[in-house]
């Protein structure tokens, strides 16, 4: 998927009781690993309507958007060593309306896990750290405004 421009992207960080929504990629870039719900932003849709119809579509949940968590990166070149996939991700913080799983679209998983059970799973290259640095991994979410 070759592009001459980076791709506009949205993820969520879905946080609830000490659990993180993650879904099991089913499409490269990633294909196999772990990783929060999001994906392109289409032509016309706001971010927020972006992660929510993203959100609902690999996973079945119904989201309230919070707020900005940050921002990721991800420059992946292919084999030749040339740039394959360049995306610019948005990540928002999220609260559930339900829990009810549904995996669909690219994922082939999706599942609520305890944040300190993230070591176990084959997370996307630096998913672990992002979620580190914004407190996700203490179960805790900052105050944020929209």
């Amino acid at each position: 998927m070759t592009t001459d421009i980076p791709i506009c992207a949205v993820g969520a960080i879905v946080l609830e009781k000490a659990e993180v929504l993650l879904v099991r990629r089913n499409r490269a870039p990633a294909l196999g690993q772990w990783s929060l719900p999001g994906g392109r932003v289409e032509w016309g849709e706001t971010l927020r309507e972006a992660i929510a119809r993203e959100v609902r579509e690999e996973t079945g949940v119904d989201i309230e958007v919070e707020g900005l968590a940050g921002i990721a990166e991800r420059i992946l070149p292919d084999d030749e060593g040339k740039i394959e996939y360049h995306y610019v991700i948005l990540d928002f913080w999220a609260r559930p309306k339900s829990r009810d799983l549904t995996p669909g679209d690219d994922a082939s998983e999706a599942r609520w896990v305890p944040v300190g059970e993230l070591n176990d799973y084959e997370l996307t290259a630096g998913l672990y750290e992002f979620l580190q640095d914004r407190g996700a991994l203490e179960g805790r979410r900052p105050r944020v405004t929209t």
